[in-house]
């Protein structure tokens, strides 16, 4: 029986070149040079430490973070920027988790949404994503292009597709 996965997954490479290139960036620009402004990626919890003097720096350094990711392909979505900044003596603080996996309750999200488009497919939720089974491709293929459509507030991506 044909089936595929619905995953949610951020390329640790292509996330690395985003985040180094946004640190030659913050030593390059005019308005950030010789301020005490860092950007430190901690693999292996996926967060960026971004710290800085002041709310508009900080506000700056997010905006060059996001910039460079879209250019690398990391998707921004994938970033979870709902966390407040930290003072921390003279300098702000801001971590910003990247998302990794389908949480629980927008993969049951996922699955209503699948399940309301009315085609012969059986999703299922595994751990951290979503397989969908089905008789025909086609409906399998419907599926993928109703959920490129929806937005559920985080980038998916469509693997192992197997006949």
């Amino acid at each position: 029986m044909p089936s595929f996965d619905v995953i949610s997954k951020v390329d640790p490479q292509l996330l690395d070149n985003a985040i180094n290139t946004a640190k030659r960036e913050l030593e390059t620009r005019y308005d950030l040079r010789g301020s005490n402004s860092t950007i430190e990626f901690d693999k292996k919890a996926l967060t960026i430490k971004l710290g800085t003097e002041d709310h508009l720096k900080l506000d700056a350094i997010v905006d060059i973070l996001l910039e460079r990711s879209a250019k690398q392909k990391v998707d921004v979505k994938s970033y979870d920027l709902s966390a407040e900044p930290q003072p921390s003596g003279k300098l702000l603080y801001r971590t910003i988790k990247v998302k990794q996996g389908i949480e629980r309750e927008t993969a049951k999200k996922i699955v209503k949404s699948i399940k309301d488009t009315g085609l012969k497919v059986q999703p299922q939720i595994m751990d951290d994503m979503v397989r969908v089974n089905g008789k025909k491709i086609d409906d399998l293929q419907a599926v993928m292009g109703h959920l490129r459509g929806q937005d559920f507030e985080l980038p998916l991506q469509f693997e192992n597709m197997k006949n």
